[in-house]
């Protein structure tokens, strides 16, 4: 398949673009600086585009059969200012609406959008075990994925099958907060944040890669999909399996107080808890490589 991505040298972006090359898939990039479009030494593509102007090379998608859009800029990368949250939220909200509209207007439409969402769509949920016919929540983040898979809609409008990997918590030593956990806990300097009691719906890198190529796959699955792993842990039940995988003991928690301090309005993610289960990646059949924690702690390392 000739296949388009955006956000493709992130963490997910770079593990599914790999995956993608390495059984045979063509592979477009959507990049945003001009000078580093055309053929790529691994193989790929890139086009460029501008998702904050509307711009896409549109020549570049011509035979495209699938996208898959990454592209947003990191939730925990910074402190949340005003103007860093109105960054997320634009380059989440007007990168997919430039993408959609984009696609919508192809003579030949690929046949599937698969455009990323997070489970931050249902807000804090305490223990309340969360699936996809959860409402949204009323929080930030909430607020920002809620308008971002309603971006997607003249894909929708236009026919493509528009399925929201609304994504966990990736646990990879690579990138994402695995890149700031695991250097802690291998010195045996981790511990719990805050009361430890929150639940963070995690899955392993490998599974969330092989869960965005299931739904480019399966024509039966539409809209909202959680890729989480079958079983949320609480942050204390995954800092002990950090400590039982990397062999080192987690004494130091950090108290809600102090993540205030250092991390301000981006702590209540951080203390707040999502059980959030992946009710539709079983029903279809998908079979998880890391199903429980401790297996997903062994394969980030």
């Amino acid at each position: 398949m000739r296949i388009a991505v955006t956000g493709s040298t992130g963490l997910i972006g770079s593990a599914l673009v790999r995956s993608l090359l390495t059984d045979g898939h063509e592979v477009v990039r959507l990049v945003r600086r001009r000078s580093r479009t055309g053929p790529q030494p691994d193989g790929t593509t890139a086009i460029g585009w501008n998702p904050l102007l509307g711009q896409v090379e549109r020549d570049g998608l011509a035979g495209v059969e699938a996208v898959v859009h990454l592209a947003g800029a990191g939730v925990g990368d910074r402190r949340w200012t005003d103007s860093y949250k109105r960054e997320i939220r634009e380059s989440r909200v007007l990168g997919t609406e430039t993408l959609a509209v984009a696609l919508a207007e192809l003579k030949e439409p690929p046949r599937v959008l698969v455009s990323a969402s997070a489970v931050g769509y249902y807000g804090q949920t305490g223990d309340r075990v969360i699936d996809e016919d959860s409402p949204a929540g009323e929080d930030f983040l909430a607020e920002v994925c809620v308008e971002w898979e309603a971006a997607a809609r003249p894909a929708e409008r236009a026919g493509i099958r528009v399925v929201h990997p609304r994504t966990g918590l990736v646990l990879s030593a690579a990138g994402g907060a695995g890149r700031r956990l695991f250097p802690l806990f291998k010195l045996g300097l981790g511990g719990r944040l805050g009361s430890g009691r929150q639940y963070w719906s995690f899955i392993s890198l490998a599974d969330e890669v092989a869960a965005m190529r299931f739904l480019i796959d399966r024509d039966d699955l539409v809209g909202p999909v959680n890729l989480t792993a079958p079983e949320p842990v609480t942050n204390a039940e995954l800092t002990a399996a950090l400590g039982r995988v990397l062999g080192r003991p987690t004494p130091f928690p950090v108290p809600e107080p102090v993540l205030k301090a250092v991390l301000g309005e981006l702590a209540i993610e951080v203390v707040g808890s999502h059980r959030v289960v992946p009710r539709r990646l079983l029903d279809a059949g998908f079979r998880f490589a890391h199903p429980d924690v401790d297996a997903a702690v062994r394969a980030a390392r």
